[in-house]
């Protein structure tokens, strides 16, 4: 497939705003495209390059090089010729990136310059990937759409399914299943805004302590552990209490999904950062198990001796995971029905905050389990009012924080899956958080300012406001009051950031 093709659709579709048409393109373009196409399709629809940061910013890309009249880059000779410029190091390595580089813009198009450029810099974010794009494969091989959607949720990927699917119709989808060992994205809770209002809308309901730590899930066959996280990377040589208490468990072949927590002297949760840190380590495991130790908490069963458990209520799914796993490594919950238990959640909001967790998860449930989703049956309610937001640009600080990137620039994700920035804060931030973000702002910087840094918006940071204002500096039309930071989430996609749409929904008293 030619690139041409390829920015021409990204470019279609960024421009549309209506679901069918952006599905009727994607369909055409994947009809278009060969099996051996897809590992660079897809990734490049979704603005990342599958090698990763290769050290290309704005001091590269602004030498203006003259394109070519006519295309002829295919997905796979940009992909290979990108490989290549990836793995360029050592000395000379600036000036060999420089032309390579020119090599490539001079073999590009104007429109393919401008579609590398901002693959390059991190600026192609239309929000392809959606279920427009799983609608647009469905449509390409006459697949089932829910059977494309459930592969998608199991494989824990588009890419792998739409290889399959190009290669050998719509019989490929029978071997995505749940199994042990191959991880699939986890189920994701919404927010709302009080207890009252998410026993409100689920009515019989599991109120679940929510657990300030990191997201695991858990494959058994045997003998055999494997620790998996949310973005589905392998942790296992990092855990090796986990890996243990698993082991000891009765069952033989099972899928848990739960949370890796560590716990002070008094049995309250240490905070993230440090759960973070010790989950993060990669080297001298064994001294970082003995000076931080971390216990892990379920709260699902996925699969347990040879059954799917996804589709089964909550309530089913529970009492699997209750057979399999003793109270003390369950997550602590009650069980209210209507309206009427709001009260109970209440004080059990109250209990989990006072244990030092972070609020609460309430479950509906007659719902099952959706794999890689918001489901709307999981709506987690926290003591104040908390974003996902990613970080487009940093200002250098003043007085004690000269020479630190301090002050953030703060966007939500735009329906058309760009970035519209809310606001700025430097609240929050430790001096040892300064240290850490100026390091990392300036790995993902693509232009350099007398004030400071724009960066590619890849870093998702958690922020903590107390209520929107009206606002006609910023594109949305209101502003966070008294944002702070609370936390960096790298275990978070800026996919995963939340939207525009979804905040003004939450404050609905606040005009655009």
């Amino acid at each position: 497939m030619l690139l041409a093709r390829l920015a021409q659709v990204s470019r279609e579709v960024a421009e549309t705003s209506a679901r069918s048409r952006k599905t009727a393109l994607l369909a055409e373009l994947f009809r278009e495209a060969e099996a051996a196409d897809v590992p660079v399709v897809i990734p490049y629809l979704a603005g990342r390059l599958p090698q990763g940061r290769i050290g290309v910013g704005w001091k590269v890309l602004g030498r203006p090089v003259p394109p070519a009249d006519a295309p002829t880059l295919t997905v796979r000779d940009v992909d290979t010729r990108l490989t290549r410029l990836g793995a360029v190091s050592g000395a000379g390595s600036q000036a060999e990136r420089t032309r390579l580089v020119g090599e490539l813009m001079g073999a590009a198009t104007e429109d393919e310059q401008r579609f590398l450029t901002g693959l390059l810099t991190g600026e192609v974010r239309q929000g392809a990937l959606d279920a427009a794009a799983v609608e647009g494969l469905a449509a390409a091989t006459d697949a089932p759409p829910a059977d494309v959607r459930r592969a998608v949720m199991l494989a824990g990927s588009l890419q792998g399914v739409a290889e399959a699917l190009l290669a050998e119709g719509p019989g490929a989808l029978d071997r995505f299943r749940l199994t042990v060992g191959r991880p699939v994205l986890p189920m994701l809770a919404h927010s709302a805004s009080s207890v009252a209002e998410a026993v409100g809308r689920l009515g019989s309901a599991a109120v679940e302590e929510k657990l300030d730590g990191i997201r695991v899930q858990v494959h058994r066959d045997g003998g055999t552990v494997r620790l998996y996280t949310r973005t589905l990377d392998d942790i296992t040589d990092r855990l090796p209490e986990v890996t243990e208490a698993a082991l000891a468990l009765p069952g033989e072949r099972f899928v848990l999904d739960g949370e890796v927590i560590s716990l002070d002297a008094s049995g309250r949760p240490r905070s993230f950062q440090e759960t973070a840190g010790r989950v993060g380590s990669r080297t001298d495991v064994a001294t970082a198990a003995r000076a931080l130790p971390v216990s892990v908490v379920f709260f699902d069963a996925l699969f347990v001796d040879g059954r799917d458990l996804l589709d089964l209520p909550l309530t089913e799914r529970h009492a699997e995971l209750a057979r399999l796993v003793p109270e003390p490594a369950r997550v602590r919950r009650t069980l209210v029905h209507g309206p009427e238990g709001t009260r109970e959640a209440e004080e059990f909001l109250a209990t989990a905050l006072e244990r030092g967790h972070e609020g609460v998860v309430v479950k509906g449930l007659d719902a099952a389990y959706s794999a890689g989703r918001r489901g709307a049956s999981w709506l987690k309610v926290k003591p104040v009012h908390t974003l996902d937001l990613v970080v487009l640009a940093a200002e250098w600080g003043h007085g004690r924080r000269t020479g630190k990137l301090s002050n953030l620039h703060l966007g939500a994700r735009a329906a058309d899956g760009s970035f519209t920035m809310l606001g700025k804060t430097f609240k929050g931030l430790t001096d040892a958080l300064l240290t850490w973000q100026t390091g990392r702002l300036g790995q993902l910087a693509v232009e350099e300012h007398g004030w400071g840094v724009t960066v590619r918006p890849e870093l998702v940071v958690e922020i903590a406001y107390d209520g929107l204002q009206r606002s006609t500096r910023y594109p949305a039309g209101v502003t966070l009051r008294f944002a702070r930071v609370i936390r960096y989430r790298e275990d978070k996609r800026p996919e995963e950031a939340d939207t525009v749409e979804g905040l003004l929904a939450a404050h609905p008293g606040v005009a655009r």
